[in-house]
């Protein structure tokens, strides 16, 4: 059985547009929820020395968007990042690096010119199970 998460097409455009005007460096941030449903993308700086191959939150951008989500009455679906040069699956420093691992993962893929890939995943034990996305 394949789980099933809906996005809304304004979350989605809002995502793949974060990764296409970053083309080479690793974009990420924090997909909120409401009631149920993925309602908020907040985009937290890359402060990793490799930006290119790996992300890293900025501390102060990290605390400032779990405080405005939570205020809100939000909470964390989602951990997103961009993969610019590699597929839309988890590496293994994605796999190894996991930091919330009750919150699902989005990768952004700009690996094939003039295509963006967008895929969901469950990461529990660095083992990645992908989540079927419907708009």
């Amino acid at each position: 059985m394949t789980v099933q998460i809906t996005l809304s097409r304004e979350l989605t455009s809002q995502l793949l547009h974060l990764a296409q005007i970053s083309p080479d460096a690793e974009v990420c941030g924090i997909v909120s929820y409401k009631n149920k449903t993925p309602v908020r993308c907040y985009p937290i700086k890359n402060i990793s020395p490799s930006p290119a191959t790996q992300f890293l939150f900025d501390p102060t951008e990290h605390i400032a968007a779990t405080k405005t989500l939570r205020e809100r009455g939000e909470e964390i679906f989602a951990i997103y990042h961009s993969h610019p040069s590699a597929p839309a699956y988890p590496s293994s420093l994605d796999l190894n690096n996991l930091a919330y691992i009750d919150a699902l993962h989005f990768i952004i893929s700009l690996n094939t010119k003039g295509i963006l890939e967008l895929r969901a995943f469950d990461i529990k034990n660095k083992q990645a199970t992908e989540l079927r996305i419907t708009l």
